[in-house]
């Protein structure tokens, strides 16, 4: 007993020691996912939101590029994580590709956010599905980790982002149009 106890002690102290303080994310009012009863899609109501913390990196095609999910502040924003290695998020870039194309003159945008990706790749997947929307490029997996809580071995993951980039919704999974239009346009329509 006692020697359990001297090693949650010590763990602790070690864990503590790895952090500076300067990679802590957010606030008591930054969004961090949890998942009640295990549910992979969930809706948040306005009084129930809290902000993403900032999101930015380099563009997937273009490298020169930053993106950031601030720059759509005003609008609402469905944020996908991807990656080129994985399955679904092919079938589902069909679904993005429409929700983008149609969005533009909804007031909604689509940002992808590709995780843990080799460059080359996630390029050749925005460039042959002609995605049409930007993401963002994220190989080492750390820009999502500010997503505090977000399952990041279950992509696609997809969040709607309302106006004041709080999170209004979480799907876990690949997602079709049915799935995801009426709360987006619910978070439209606020």
């Amino acid at each position: 007993m006692l020697l359990g106890r001297i090693f949650v002690v010590v763990a602790l102290l070690a864990s503590a020691a790895c952090s500076t303080g300067k990679d802590a994310v957010g606030s008591p009012d930054t969004f961090e996912f949890v998942s009640p009863g295990g549910r992979t899609q969930l809706f948040y109501e306005p009084g129930q939101r809290k902000r993403v913390a900032e999101l930015a990196g380099p563009d997937v095609t273009d490298p020169g590029r930053r993106i950031a999910l601030s720059d759509y502040a005003g609008k609402v924003v469905l944020l996908n994580l991807w990656g080129a290695w994985c399955p679904p998020c092919r079938s589902e870039a069909h679904t993005l590709k429409a929700i983008s194309a149609r969005g533009k003159s909804e007031g909604v945008e689509v940002l992808g956010l590709n995780v843990r990706d080799n460059r080359q790749y996630a390029a050749d997947f925005a460039r042959d599905f002609d995605l049409g929307y930007p993401s963002i490029h994220d190989d080492s997996g750390r820009i999502a980790l500010r997503l505090r809580g977000i399952p990041l071995a279950a992509v696609p993951i997809s969040l709607i982002v309302d106006k004041r980039q709080r999170v209004a919704a979480v799907y876990l999974g690949e997602v079709l149009e049915q799935d995801i239009r009426p709360a987006l346009d619910r978070v439209r329509a606020e």
